[in-house]
């Protein structure tokens, strides 16, 4: 399977990005790193994008935890409940 390319908006910023991970090798409950590496974005933008209130994030402590349906909707653009 060959990698995907896809634009998100960061910021305010198009960005094309380059799929290194499939949706179905990513856990249940992700962090920051695995956006970064499902997205092949650097750290920087991969935190941007998880602080930019676009999908549903959990704070504990200091970590930053993804449910992964909620970012899966965001990145195949379906909307999410308010």
């Amino acid at each position: 399977m060959g990698l995907a390319e896809y634009e998100i908006s960061i910021k305010g910023e198009v960005i094309n990005v380059t799929n290194e991970l499939r949706s179905d090798d990513l856990p249940e409950v992700l962090e920051v790193k695995h956006i970064q590496q499902f997205l092949g974005i650097g750290q920087v933008q991969a935190y941007d994008l998880a602080n930019s209130g676009q999908f549903h994030v959990v704070r504990v402590g200091r970590r930053i935890k993804i449910p992964k349906k909620s970012f899966l909707e965001w990145f195949y653009g379906k909307k999410q409940d308010a």
